[in-house]
């Protein structure tokens, strides 16, 4: 007997292997139905939903996930097999290459070996809060065995305990991982909250950077002066951009006769050891900036200069369209303008500071010269204008003292 195509959708039957779906007594709708479990085994799970629809759309996207060979992580299993679940088929998609290799090292060293065992489902605030209490009091060397592994071994190895503790924002990092894994946890509806959120691990201090002063950018700008990298260096203390930034730069990203740059994408060393272009890292940070004229000129040099190494290279010259590249146009390392660049603070008479340090540096120089805030926001690419805030407020404070200074000496000298 076939279900008449005028019946009710709640009584309509549906096709073999499309789960089922009913009205529960408490007035929510429950749909179930079989899909692929670790191991390569089947399972029949339930999802819920207010309505009919709702609970529906949830099974489908489950099943459709399982037809794609993506098995659903039971809630039975482990915090381990869960992480190892999440990292290889959900973050991998969603996350940076460079940022989802850091996600897995901090699985392996911290959340596997001190809460892998658990099982998810029984997974609580408290076995959270005396874990990561227990890891920011451990030596790191003796935990992780890493003095055994020493040619000359200086700490637990020999008994003398070094006492190397995590920082703070490593912390903040480990819980901030374990917080996104159950995170989408509760979205498969495999534990019904996030109990990493009820966990307070305290705010890290913001890392300590050292900006270069006016005078000290000047040394630095004339101690480029003649090299072959020296528009790339004018064009980081003028805007800011970050290493990849510069080095993903393309000639059909600058419009030198309107003064603009197109920020479109980062250069990067992936796990495979190779040098490849990105995306921005985040939408915001794709953004269109003005060149001071300055750095107008000098790209202007620059390019007249690469032509000449393009016809002095010859057949070794390999384009590919970037701004700063090597003498036969290939990609520059992140890791050699590093290298680079410390040898141009030597040069210079400067301390050594970080390459990125030079952002900072244009952010505290504008701020000190008085450009508002929302300008810097958009000139470094910041998704929140909180960020830049946050990132410059000893430069602000710093700012309101003057002005207050300023102000008591008009008032105590009219």
């Amino acid at each position: 007997m076939t279900t008449p195509r005028n019946a009710p959708a709640s009584r309509r039957s549906r096709a073999n292997g499309d789960g089922t779906v009913y009205q529960r007594k408490d007035s929510r709708w429950e749909a179930a139905g079989y899909v692929l479990a670790p191991g390569n085994t089947r399972k029949r799970i339930r999802v819920y939903g207010t309505t009919r629809k709702e609970a529906l759309a949830k099974l489908t996207e489950k099943i459709a996930a399982s037809n794609r060979g993506l098995p659903v992580p039971s809630a039975q299993g482990s915090v381990a097999a869960y992480l190892t679940y999440w990292l290889e088929n959900v973050a991998v998609h969603h996350l940076r290459e460079n940022t989802h290799t850091r996600y897995t090292a901090c699985a392996n060293q911290y959340l596997t070996p001190g809460l892998g065992k658990k099982k998810l489902t029984k997974l609580t605030a408290k076995d959270i809060r005396t874990w990561l209490n227990q890891l920011r009091t451990t030596c790191q060397c003796c935990t992780r065995r890493i003095d055994a592994r020493r040619d000359q071994p200086r700490c637990c190895a020999i008994g003398q305990c070094c006492s190397k503790l995590l920082s703070p924002l490593t912390l903040n990092y480990i819980h901030s991982v374990l917080k996104s894994a159950l995170e989408h946890a509760v979205r498969e509806e495999e534990i019904p909250r996030n109990v990493a959120r009820s966990v307070r691990t305290g705010a890290s201090r913001p890392r300590r950077f050292e900006p270069l002063t006016a005078d000290e950018a000047r040394q630095l700008l004339t101690a480029a002066q003649g090299h072959r990298l020296h528009a790339l260096f004018e064009l980081a203390l003028h805007t800011g951009l970050g290493k990849g930034e510069l080095l993903g730069l393309r000639w059909e990203d600058l419009d030198l006769d309107a003064g603009t740059a197109a920020i479109r994408r980062t250069l990067q060393r992936t796990n495979t050891g190779e040098l490849t272009t990105l995306p921005t890292k985040a939408r915001a940070s794709e953004r269109r900036i003005a060149l001071p004229t300055r750095c107008l000129h000098s790209l202007k040099n620059h390019r007249e200069q690469q032509q000449h190494e393009r016809e002095t290279a010859g057949t070794a010259w390999q384009h590919n369209g970037h701004v700063f590249t090597t003498g036969q146009d290939r990609p520059i390392d992140p890791t050699n303008l590093t290298r680079t660049f410390l040898t141009l603070l030597r040069k210079a008479g400067l301390r050594r500071i970080r390459f990125h340090d030079l952002r900072h540096s244009t952010a505290t120089l504008l701020l000190e010269q008085g450009v508002e805030l929302i300008v810097i926001k958009e000139l470094l690419g910041h998704a929140h204008i909180s960020v830049t805030a946050t990132v410059y407020a000893h430069v602000r404070l710093r700012l309101q003292h003057d002005a207050i200074d300023l102000l008591g000496r008009a008032l105590d000298h009219p």
